[in-house]
């Protein structure tokens, strides 16, 4: 779907991390602003990491001004995607309901219904008898130790087809120039003229990356590389406020389409939506504890499938198939981290926690838009690197927590 071509010794731009946030940067670079002089750089596959192992649920009913605005752009990109791409990537229009257990957790619903509605975003709390119409096979009941009291219900979400997404984006910036690089690791970022005694860090300037296939020179390198963003923007001596955590996922064996909609519950810490080929894709919140590890644990799954039992308690003869474990890199503020830092030419595109695959679209868009105009565009204004020191954080926490 894209060629295998020889590594060259100099690029206009190069981004390291072959997923989804980094193909889409690559191709909207090519297509809206005619950079083509672009290698994008992965130490496996393009897809091996979050891209490939997330549960490929998108919505824009998030809880700031800044993300609701940012996400509802990804989102009209999703729906025009396979006809911009050539490529059908099985997006499919379920609706979305979070539901609501407590009464502190039914407010916070009504707190982002209602900046959404502010927004022009299609979203309202419903009660149990409505939930009850979208999803039959939800314990609406009184008896539930965590009954469901209403929801947070977002028509516009859905599920895509997260390799589709990963392969369209890699084919489209493939015919239009853009190189393509597997099996090659990102080892350092040469900067000189930094604030740290090794010349590198805020002040300084990228002059090149060294991987495991030879020096590229180059002085715009940009960060997709999610779970690793920390250890690539040491490179460049660049702090993040980042801890990488694992999330693990798991889904069943294939049974007749039952669930229509899109559930979340941020009280049960579980989410889960149905494929078109009848297997339920579920999981919960992140681990507890740092790690670069991507192994399952029996703690998960029974986790796991109890709180789904508690939903809907009729599917406990269902069989678990498999599971799986991806990275996610988490900021204070669960919003992301976007655009330049101290260091002149080295740019980020990060932070992105649970929800990366549905921001991937607007993400590469406005970072192209960065790349290519020297300049922060307002969508991403607000994601910047100073927030933390300005103190000016955007909480998304209400909203993102397990809102995959």
């Amino acid at each position: 779907m894209w060629r295998d071509v020889p590594l060259r010794n100099s690029y206009d731009v190069v981004i390291v991390g072959g997923g989804v946030h980094g193909l889409a940067t690559a191709y909207y670079l090519a297509a809206n602003h005619g950079i083509t002089d672009v290698a994008v750089l992965d130490k496996a596959y393009l897809g091996s990491g979050g891209s490939g192992r997330n549960t490929a649920i998108v919505r824009s009913n998030y809880l700031t001004p800044e993300g609701v605005a940012f996400y509802d752009r990804s989102l009209q990109l999703y729906n025009t995607m396979s006809a911009d791409l050539n490529i059908n990537v099985m997006f499919s229009e379920r609706g979305h309901l979070t539901l609501a257990h407590t009464d502190s957790a039914l407010r916070t619903m009504r707190w982002r219904a209602e900046v959404n509605k502010l927004q022009g975003i299609d979203s309202s709390v419903i009660g149990p008898d409505e939930i009850k119409k979208l999803a039959p096979s939800l314990d609406t009941s009184s008896h539930p130790r965590f009954p469901i009291l209403g929801a947070l219900y977002h028509p516009p979400g859905g599920i895509v087809r997260h390799d589709a997404v990963v392969w369209g984006y890699a084919r489209a910036a493939d015919h239009l120039g853009v190189e393509m690089h597997q099996q090659t690791e990102v080892t350092d970022i040469e900067v000189t003229g930094g604030d740290g005694p090794d010349g590198k860090g805020p002040g300084g300037r990228v002059t090149g990356v060294v991987t495991s296939r030879g020096r590229i020179s180059t002085p715009t390198v940009v960060n997709c590389t999610a779970g690793w963003a920390s250890l690539i923007s040491d490179m460049a001596g660049v702090k993040l406020p980042i801890s990488t955590r694992p999330l693990q996922a798991a889904v069943t064996e294939p049974v007749k389409v039952f669930l229509p909609t899109v559930v979340v519950s941020g009280s049960l810490h579980v989410y889960v939506s149905q494929t078109d080929r009848g297997e339920l894709v579920f999981g919960a919140s992140v681990d507890p504890y740092n790690n670069y590890g991507i192994t399952g644990s029996l703690e998960f799954t029974e986790e796991l499938a109890g709180h789904v039992l508690e939903l809907m308690p009729g599917i406990s003869k269902m069989r678990l198939l498999r599971q799986w474990s991806g990275l996610c890199d988490m900021t204070p503020d669960y919003s992301p981290v976007m655009g330049f830092t101290g260091v002149d030419g080295f740019l980020c595109d990060v932070g992105w926690g649970t929800y990366g695959f549905k921001a991937a679209p607007v993400s590469g868009e406005q970072m192209a838009e960065a790349v290519a105009t020297g300049t922060t565009p307002e969508m991403i204004a607000p994601f910047s690197l100073d927030r933390f020191h300005a103190g000016t954080l955007v909480g998304e926490k209400g909203a993102a927590a397990v809102g995959h």
